[in-house]
């Protein structure tokens, strides 16, 4: 396609339907707000510009984008689709050819843009076939197959009505033609708006060529204005990832009790249990597995690591054939070395566990750095907090650190030490050496009651 590109997004409306303070633009899917979605489908064609028209909730929306490549356009009274573009043209390039989208129809694969935008003439609108085509306008072809208007639905004959081809929404035309289109426009219906799909009766009648792009697939057509719709958009969505991470060689126990929301790079033979929550960036080695009902969020996970049912993992970093769970909790910047093992109710944050090292029960390691080898006991805590500033431990290679042990920060255990159980640390402890820091036992009698 020659020439710039320039895409325009209409996220001015009021949402009405979504019974919500918050702007539809910004409802959550699959973890990101709708309006992102839209954007990187568009982002996919490297457009030069992008142009975002916000309206109702202008302030949140635009926030929400903060440093984004984007050009921002306010629609102050919410007129229609076609004043919504009106708005716009002035942010355009000269010359440009302009993708008109929708931030609540944001299922439209970047695939279908490129199909869209590819045939630089005329107007291109995007149609669906579709087995329920209420509420939508359809796509009315001539004698020959070719357009010969959209009838809105509410205006359709009984004829018309049973026609599925669908008007989705997003068209492209040549930004000069649109800005002299709309310009012809004038308010009609019973809300006195100024309906975008009116431009295609113009190029009719002034024989601009006019032509018909299908989606991929229904799943593309869905609009987004209620609760219902937008749980109906996750559900399709998420059984397009799980297609496409299934097609690449990933076992997932059952598709439809998995939750991905992010973008997922997944090697040979990973297997996904129930109930699985991804969020983010994940990176999933060959032969990595996550068990069911855990959580995991920007993560990277080597080849053979494993993670047990029940697990929150967060900006963490898993080595091979590491282990962790159940019922373990990483935060942000934990590293596991390989062979590492992190057991049922354990914490690790900001810390790195060499390889082979081992938390097993019941602990939590917080801002630490722990040498390979090394075995923490039962409810050991790393004091890493004094109120005011964190600190680090240090624990060398080898060393065994026994129950109940409080290491208080900042401290250090060296290399091949042995800390005894129920031992309150404050001081470097040797290494290779037994320290055992806690109160002489005494038994006193009771007194008879």
């Amino acid at each position: 396609m020659a020439g710039a590109l320039n895409v325009v997004i209409l996220a001015a409306g009021q949402g009405t339907r979504m019974r919500s303070a918050m702007p539809k633009p910004l409802h959550l899917l699959a973890g990101k707000p709708l309006l992102a979605h839209v954007i990187d489908g568009a982002a996919v064609l490297e457009p030069d510009r992008i142009v975002v028209v916000c309206g109702h909730g202008a302030e949140p929306v635009r926030a929400a984008f903060s440093g984004a490549p984007i050009d921002w356009v306010e629609q102050r009274e919410q007129l229609g689709s076609g004043h919504a573009v009106i708005q716009a043209l002035p942010a355009i390039d000269p010359g440009a050819r302009v993708l008109v989208l929708y931030s609540d129809v944001a299922l439209v694969t970047g695939e279908t843009l490129g199909r869209l935008v590819a045939d630089d003439t005329g107007v291109s609108l995007l149609t669906a076939e579709v087995e329920d085509p209420s509420g939508y306008g359809r796509i009315i072809r001539g004698p020959d197959g070719a357009v010969a208007g959209i009838v809105e639905h509410a205006d359709a004959t009984p004829e018309q009505r049973l026609v599925r081809e669908i008007n989705v929404g997003p068209m492209a035309a040549p930004g000069d033609w649109l800005g002299e289109a709309c310009g012809a426009l004038k308010p009609s219906g019973a809300k006195q708006e100024i309906y975008l799909t009116h431009t295609v009766d113009i190029a009719l009648a002034e024989g601009t060529p006019v032509r018909a792009v299908r989606t991929c697939g229904p799943d593309e057509a869905l609009g987004v204005n209620s609760p219902a719709q937008l749980a109906e958009a996750a559900r399709l969505l998420r059984r397009r990832r799980t297609g496409e991470l299934m097609e690449a060689g990933v076992r997932i126990a059952d598709p439809e009790r998995i939750e991905i929301r992010a973008d997922v790079q997944a090697g040979r033979d990973v297997f996904l249990d129930v109930g699985v929550v991804l969020e983010g960036e994940i990176v999933l080695g060959d032969g990595a597995s996550i068990g069911a009902y855990s959580v995991v969020s920007d993560t990277r996970i080597d080849e053979g690591a494993r993670i047990e049912p029940h697990c929150v993992v967060d900006g963490a970093h898993i080595g091979a054939r590491a282990r962790v769970g159940p019922f373990a909790r990483l935060r942000p910047q934990a590293r596991l070395g390989e062979e590492a093992r992190v057991g049922n109710f354990v914490e690790v944050k900001n810390s790195e566990l060499g390889d082979g090292a081992k938390a097993s029960h019941l602990s939590y390691v917080g801002d630490s750095e722990v040498g390979s080898d090394v075995n923490i006991g039962a409810g050991v805590i790393t004091c890493n907090y004094d109120g005011k500033r964190k600190h680090r431990t240090v624990i060398g290679e080898g060393a065994f650190i026994g129950s109940g042990v409080e290491l208080v920060a900042p401290v250090e255990v060296g290399a091949g030490a042995m800390i005894g159980a129920g031992s309150t640390i404050t001081k470097p402890a040797p290494a290779d050496q037994l320290t055992v820091a806690r109160s002489r036992q005494k038994s006193l009698p009771l007194k008879k009651r």
